[in-house]
């Protein structure tokens, strides 16, 4: 089985510049995201896709190749994951390189490890997914969440306004940080999360989105804590 990984890092970053190359706890974020990668041993290849010259010397500085630029029309705002890899899978194609499984990474992704990559495939295997993705419970059931009407708060789902907490079925969301893709899965679904995708638990203690620069703080302080530093 061979296999790929692919981390998504474009320029241009409006909220956070230079987001993906800066300073995260001593190195750049997209470091976390390359060296988890690499010393896994899961892959025949560690690249990152962009567009950006000084993301590629970085990502090359950390151990990963970077072989094709990303397009302009994968580098918008308005390309979505799946457009980047389906990119990157057929140049690698049209080179007549050919991989079964993908593993997108995200470039702001510094709770990712080695070991959760590891046990993130052998589900893989195990299940013979189409595709495994961390996702992480909603710290408060939305079943019980409110809505404003007529400047007035009113349950979303009336029915369950005394339903305890411990009764209502747990709700999870994607924790966008990797997914574990059987390529042609990818190329036929056009998604991240085709049919047949299974959930790799996390914790809330490790799942940071990091949009702003808010975000961005206590993702460092989430790491500190976890990494006693």
């Amino acid at each position: 089985m061979k296999s790929v990984a692919i981390i998504t890092a474009r320029g241009g970053s409006k909220r956070i510049p230079k987001k993906n190359i800066k300073d995260f706890c001593g190195k750049p974020i997209l470091a976390y995201s390359i060296e988890a990668a690499v010393s896994s041993g899961l892959f025949d290849e560690v690249m990152v896709s962009t567009d950006s010259d000084e993301i590629s010397q970085v990502a090359n500085r950390y151990g990963a190749k970077t072989p094709y630029v990303r397009s302009a029309e994968t580098s918008n705002d308005f390309a979505t994951t799946s457009d980047v890899l389906e990119e990157v899978v057929k140049n690698y194609q049209d080179d007549g390189i050919f991989f079964d499984v993908v593993c997108c990474i995200y470039p702001t992704a510094p709770f990712i490890t080695a070991d959760k990559l590891k046990s993130a495939m052998s589900l893989f295997v195990e299940k013979d997914a189409s595709c495994v993705t961390p996702v992480v419970k909603f710290s408060f059931p939305p079943q019980r969440a409110v809505i404003v009407r007529d400047e007035r708060i009113v349950f979303n789902q009336p029915e369950h306004a005394k339903t305890r907490s411990q009764d209502l079925e747990p709700f999870y969301h994607d924790c966008g940080q990797f997914y574990i893709l059987k390529t042609q899965d990818l190329l036929n679904y056009h998604s991240i999360l085709p049919p047949n995708t299974y959930p790799f638990f996390m914790s809330e203690e490790e799942v940071q989105d990091i949009d702003n620069p808010s975000d961005w703080e206590m993702a460092e302080m989430k790491y500190r804590i976890l990494h006693n530093k």
